[in-house]
């Protein structure tokens, strides 16, 4: 099957979607066999003021709000170190961009802890939990430039950047990302053209269902493979369903279905190089597993502490859960580490010494995690 027959979604239906189907799982095999991986960690939501208003987020809250600022300090090492005693490998900084550009409020908080930029603080967090646990950041700071990823890259595995999608449309008035800065393409484009600059191991990917066409779909994922193929850095891509949430401009819209999602997770990895991992989250969908026939082979990070803060009303399933769907599927769960195995074996590159060595300590041989907390509790 050539690649125009699958971009139009209502152009292939039956016996020719599951060939579809089948060729994903193909590809997937020949690189990643039969394993489908995830990465046990700890989310810490360093802060919740943003100055973008994405018409779907409740992450976001305005100065004022109840609960809106910063973590201190001891609260980012309390939630590591209980991540830590539960067998997570990972800390997952996940935060609003660039509030202090924003609101004084955040400037104020920010000067109150010691810091005159998020980004600044964010950094200090990480070389905190590096020197406290045996956690490896994984850094979710939004856009960054060319020194700020060079900082980032001292003190992590890995660092994320979704880029949702590349159409300028969804920018428009009454569009999910009206008055976003950060979510200007070229600007999220810039940051993951950056961070291969950097070399710097990226996770990114697409958000469907917030009003993008199949051709934006396809673009986004193209633009993800050309950014690739010039830095050979995109260690992971996401496909993420929408959901809707009360409270938010995009409250009544409606939520992609299941055929939706997997035919664009089938689309992507035909379009995506084999060594990039293709990643659905299990905790957006009742029926996940399913994912598993469109050729992913990555269920993304997974707490067993902390909560999806982006999408709080849908708790994960139990890490257990997880193994045995995928068992059923006649593929094997393992935990692998913030940064994948392509990128292991290439240290020098990519990794730099503090984060090198605090993963050299956790990798076996084959570069996923030693110790597979998982399994030593089942």
């Amino acid at each position: 099957m050539g690649t125009s027959s699958f971009l139009e979604p209502r152009a292939v239906e039956g016996a020719e979607l599951e060939q579809l189907f089948a060729q994903a799982r193909v590809k997937r095999e020949a690189y990643w066999g039969s394993v489908a991986t995830y990465s046990r960690k700890v989310f810490i939501p360093l802060t919740n003021l943003c100055r973008d208003s994405c018409g779907y987020c409740t992450f976001v809250k305005q100065p004022g709000e109840s609960g809106a600022g910063y973590l201190s300090p001891d609260e980012v090492l309390r939630i590591a170190t209980r991540g830590e005693e539960l067998g997570c490998k990972e800390a997952l900084f996940s935060l609003g961009e660039k509030p202090e550009l924003r609101y004084p409020q955040a400037r104020d908080m920010l000067a109150s802890l010691g810091y005159r930029s998020t980004i600044d603080y964010v950094i200090a967090m990480c070389e905190l939990v590096m020197s406290k646990t045996s956690l490896i950041p994984h850094v979710n700071a939004g856009t960054m430039s060319r020194d700020e990823l060079r900082r980032v890259k001292e003190v992590s595995g890995s660092a994320g950047l979704m880029l949702e999608n590349v159409s300028r449309r969804l920018m428009g008035k009454g569009m999910p990302h009206y008055a976003c800065p950060d979510k200007v393409p070229l600007q999220r484009l810039r940051t993951l053209n950056a961070a291969g600059e950097a070399r710097l191991p990226m996770t990114t990917g697409i958000l469907i269902g917030i009003g993008e066409t199949w051709d934006e779909r396809i673009d986004s994922l193209q633009s993800i493979v050309e950014v690739h193929k010039r830095h050979g850095h995109i260690q992971e891509v996401i496909v993420q369903n929408f959901r809707a949430k009360l409270g938010t401009a995009m409250a009544g819209h409606r939520e992609p279905g299941m055929s939706d999602m997997l035919r664009t997770l089938a689309t992507a990895r035909l379009m995506l190089p084999a060594e990039i991992s293709l990643q659905a989250p299990p905790n957006l969908n009742e029926a996940f597993e399913r994912y598993l026939d469109a050729g992913i082979n990555d269920w993304g990070g997974v707490s067993p502490l902390t909560a999806d803060h982006i999408n709080p009303e849908c708790a994960w399933p139990a890490v257990g859960e997880i193994a045995f769907r995928t068992k059923q599927k006649g593929m094997s769960l393992v935990e692998r580490l913030t940064t994948y195995p392509l990128y292991l074996r290439q240290p020098e590159r990519y990794l730099r010494p503090a984060p090198r060595e605090a993963l050299r300590r956790l990798a076996r041989e084959d570069g996923y995690a030693a110790k597979q907390a998982h399994a030593e509790a089942s």
